[in-house]
C-alpha cells in the first residue's frame, strides 16, 4: 500500500475508533473492542465522581474478597492443575497460586489503595497571570487503562484497585494460564463496584484467551488511553513493538551493583547477597556485579563464599574465575547474553572494572535503565555516579531492591517504568493521571 494509500484509509478509519460508544456501535464489533467501548462509557461516568464514592467501591471489593474466597480459590484451583500438568515450573506456579492468605492479603492491599490521598483534581501548579487570567494544571484520570500481564492473579486486583482510586476504567488482560482465577476474581470486582454504584464496566476482563485478543486491543487506538505490559522483556517487546495505543514501558530489570575502592567491604557483602538472594525472582533484585579492582581481591573470596552458601551460581570474567579457582568454587564463564540478561533466579553475572568509569560504561552499554547502585565512602564518587548513570533510580549505598512503591512510601504501584515519557521509576496513583489546564478570566479577550 502507498504511504497515501496508507494515509487515506487511517482518516477513514479515525472516525470508527473515535464514533460515539453506545450500545448499537459496540454491538457491530468484535467481543474486545464492544469490551472496550463500555469501558469507555463507564470511563467517562467515572472521571467526575468525587472520592468517597470510589474509596466505597474499594472497600466493597475488599469486603467481596473474604467473602467469597471459597469460590476464588476454587477457579484458582483449576488452573494450578493445568499448569502443574503442564510442567510448568515451580516458581511460575508459585505465583499463579492463591490461598486463603494470599486473598486476605490481596484484600488489605486495597484497604491500603483506599487510604491513599487522591490524585484527581490536584493542582499541580497555578498562578494569577498579568493579564489577570487564573491558571491552574490539575491532574485527571488518564481514562481507559489496558493492563496486560503474566500469571500473577493478584495483579488483577491490584491493578483495578488502582485504577479506580485514580478515576479510570481498566481493561484487564491476564495469561490464559490464570484466566480461571481473573474470569472469577474480575466477577467479585464487578459485583462490588455495581453494588457500590459505579459503573460496572469500569472493571472488565478482555475476552478470549488468543494471541488475537491482545492484538486487538494493542490496536484499540481512540478506545484505550493506555496500555501497561507487566511480566517478562518478551511481553513487554511484543507490546512496545506492536501497539498503536500509547504503551508505558515497565519491569525488566538488569539491575547493576558497583562496588567502589572506597566501599565498606562487610556491607558491601551484605547487600549484594541480599540484593540477589533475598527474591531472585523479582525485577529489583540485582542480576550483575562489578567490582573494583582495588578491591578485588579481598572481596572476590568473600562475596564468592556467601553467595554459594544463598545457593547462587556466579557467571564471572577471568578475575571471578580466579577468584573461584583459588577458593574452589565454580564460577561459570560469563557471555554478553549474561550481561544482557534478566535472571530472575539465582544466577548473577559479575565483572572486575578498573575503575568508577569502566562500571559506567558497562552499565550504559547492559543496563534495562531500571535501578543500579554503588557503593561507596567516597562523597564525589558517588556524585559522580549518579550524575553519569542514566536510569529510573540510582542508589547510594543501598540495595537495588528499594526500587518499589511502597518503599518509597506510594503506598502502592502499578509497576516500575524503565521509560521516560510521562513516567519513570515505581508508578504510584499520580503516573496513572495526566493533566488539563484550566484557565478562568473574566470577559477576557486576546486581541
Amino acid at each position: 500500500m502507498s504511504p497515501a494509500a496508507e494515509s487515506a484509509q487511517l482518516r477513514v478509519a479515525a472516525p470508527e475508533t473515535d464514533r460515539a460508544a453506545t450500545p448499537a456501535a459496540a454491538a457491530a464489533d468484535s467481543p474486545v473492542l464492544a469490551t472496550a467501548r463500555r469501558a469507555r462509557i463507564a470511563a467517562t461516568e467515572l472521571a467526575p465522581l468525587p472520592r468517597t464514592p470510589r474509596d466505597t467501591a474499594l472497600l466493597a471489593i475488599a469486603d467481596a474478597l473474604e467473602a467469597r474466597v471459597d469460590e476464588i480459590l476454587a477457579a484458582n484451583a483449576e488452573d494450578v492443575a493445568r499448569a502443574r500438568e503442564a510442567g510448568t515450573s515451580a516458581s511460575i506456579v508459585d505465583r499463579l497460586t492463591l490461598t486463603p492468605e494470599r486473598v486476605a492479603a490481596i484484600a488489605s492491599d486495597v484497604r491500603d489503595v483506599v487510604a491513599l490521598p487522591d490524585p484527581v483534581g490536584e493542582v499541580v501548579r497555578g498562578s494569577t497571570l498579568p493579564n489577570g487570567l487564573d491558571l491552574r494544571q490539575v491532574r485527571v484520570p488518564l481514562g481507559v487503562v489496558g493492563i496486560i500481564y503474566e500469571a500473577r492473579p493478584n495483579v488483577t486486583v491490584d491493578a483495578a484497585a488502582l485504577c479506580l482510586k485514580s478515576g479510570n476504567a481498566v481493561l484487564l488482560r491476564g495469561s490464559s494460564s490464570a484466566h480461571r482465577s481473573n474470569t472469577a476474581l474480575v466477577a467479585v470486582l464487578r459485583d462490588a463496584v455495581a453494588g457500590a454504584g459505579l459503573p460496572v464496566d469500569a472493571v472488565q476482563l478482555v475476552p478470549g484467551e488468543s494471541r488475537e485478543s491482545v492484538h486487538e486491543l494493542m490496536r484499540a487506538r481512540g478506545l484505550v488511553d493506555v496500555l501497561i505490559p507487566r511480566g517478562g522483556a518478551a511481553l513487554i517487546r511484543t507490546v512496545v513493538e506492536n501497539s498503536t495505543v500509547p504503551v508505558i514501558e515497565t519491569g525488566v530489570g538488569n539491575c547493576h551493583i558497583y562496588v567502589d575502592e572506597r566501599a565498606d567491604l562487610d556491607r558491601a557483602v551484605e547487600i549484594v547477597v541480599t540484593a540477589k538472594a533475598e527474591r531472585p525472582s523479582v525485577c529489583n533484585s540485582v542480576e550483575t556485579v562489578l567490582v573494583h579492582r582495588a578491591v578485588a581481591d579481598a572481596l572476590l573470596p568473600r562475596l564468592l563464599a556467601a553467595l554459594t552458601e544463598a545457593g547462587v551460581t556466579v557467571h564471572g570474567d577471568a578475575a571471578w574465575g580466579a577468584a573461584g579457582a583459588a577458593a574452589g568454587v565454580a564460577v561459570a564463564e560469563a557471555t554478553d547474553e549474561d550481561w544482557a540478561e534478566e535472571y530472575l533466579g539465582p544466577h548473577l553475572a559479575a565483572a572486575v572494572v578498573p575503575d568508577l568509569d569502566a562500571a559506567v560504561a558497562h552499565i550504559r552499554r547492559w543496563s534495562s535503565g531500571h535501578t543500579e547502585a554503588i557503593l561507596t565512602a567516597d562523597t564525589a564518587a558517588a556524585r559522580r555516579f549518579v550524575s553519569l548513570v542514566d536510569s529510573a533510580a540510582v542508589m547510594v549505598n543501598a540495595s537495588t531492591r528499594f526500587t518499589d512503591g511502597g518503599q518509597f512510601g506510594f503506598g502502592a504501584e502499578i509497576g516500575i517504568s524503565t521509560q521516560k515519557l510521562h513516567a519513570r521509576g515505581p508508578m504510584g496513583l499520580p503516573e496513572l493521571t495526566s493533566t488539563k489546564y484550566v484557565v478562568t478570566g473574566d470577559g477576557h479577550t486576546r486581541g
